[in-house]
């Protein structure tokens, strides 16, 4: 009987050991606030993921780049040393060139293709591409869609020639400015206020938000809706550490993921009409409409003929890509 009850015990203390060892818990990082939307959607998908596989992954979130810049944490991620990461389609171009078909301008219709787009076999195809590469994609989280915004309005291209635009690093954010006439300047996005503020870029490209957020709208009076990208943020994970979940878990994540983007979507829109005010109203911002933007569209239309021709891959996901497009 003894001897029973020794068995029962190791048994259960063996149980208990190999839960302990079998929960972990995962550092997340982005390089943002804790009152953006995108921050409030990852805590409900570290929340989902906690539920979902019964408290057995839990995902600690990193705001305000406390474990380094957006670029630098992507970095960590494909090494191994950090296992998600929040970023965006242009930053990750670098890493996995397929990223760059949503850098294309004028590439989306409106914000329904781009979700029909992101939420298909299209979008899951690129969250796989680089898993050689040491990373995967859980999901993305809209970012809006961008327009120019300095100290002057941009209504056709010809408002940009000779201007010195900051833009993301990203091979296509670069191409797009100089093919509308305007000096691309690549300025990491925390430095860019007192670029702004110091003359050295004379405008940006980016969402609503920049101007509130970011505090943008103080120095760059007029942003001018010509809506040249959707480029989405994307939520990225170790391949080192997705690897050690069992399917289970792997399918958890997947399913948080998704659910956190519904939600997302709906905390943006919600955001943006808010920034929209505040930036008027406080900061006297003019959001200018009446902007050519079928000029736009006509002057950087060639680079969907560049890209498609840069790979097989990418040619045919730039036609997938536009046959899903509205009728």
């Amino acid at each position: 009987m003894k001897n029973l009850k020794k068995a029962l015990l190791a048994a259960a203390v063996a149980s208990l050991a190999f839960s302990a060892q079998a929960a972990v818990t995962l550092k997340l990082s982005h390089n943002q606030s804790k009152d953006i939307p995108v921050h409030k959607a990852m805590q409900a998908f570290a929340d989902k993921v906690k539920e979902y596989t019964n408290g057995e992954v839990k995902i600690r979130i990193y705001p305000n780049a406390q474990l380094g810049t957006q670029r630098e944490s992507v970095e960590l991620v494909q090494s191994g040393g950090l296992a998600l990461a929040k970023s965006n389609a242009a930053e990750l171009e670098a890493f996995e060139p397929l990223y760059g078909v949503f850098n294309l301008p004028y590439i989306f219709k409106n914000e329904q293709h781009y979700y029909d787009v992101l939420t298909s076999d299209i979008g899951d195809e690129v969250l796989n591409a680089s898993k050689d590469k040491g990373f995967i994609g859980i999901t993305y989280y809209d970012a809006g869609s961008r327009s120019f915004y300095a100290g002057k309005p941009i209504k056709t291209p010809d408002d940009l020639k000779g201007m010195k635009i900051r833009v993301q690093p990203s091979p296509t954010a670069v191409k797009m400015v100089e093919t509308l006439g305007a000096n691309p300047t690549p300025i990491a996005f925390g430095e860019l206020y007192t670029a702004l503020q110091q003359g050295v870029v004379d405008g940006a490209e980016n969402n609503e938000s920049a101007l509130v957020d970011n505090r943008h709208g103080e120095v760059s009076k007029y942003y001018s809706y010509d809506r040249h990208t959707m480029i989405p943020d994307v939520l990225v994970m170790s391949t080192k550490d997705w690897d050690k979940l069992t399917p289970e878990q792997q399918a958890a994540i997947k399913k948080a993921g998704r659910e956190s983007m519904m939600l997302q979507k709906d905390l943006w829109k919600e955001n943006t009409d808010k920034v929209i005010k505040e930036a008027k109203d406080k900061l006297g911002v003019t959001f200018v409409e009446d902007v050519d933007a079928a000029a736009f569209a006509a002057k950087v239309l060639p680079m969907h003929e560049d890209a498609a021709k840069s790979s097989e891959k990418m040619a045919d996901l730039i036609k997938r890509i536009k046959d899903k497009a509205p009728q």
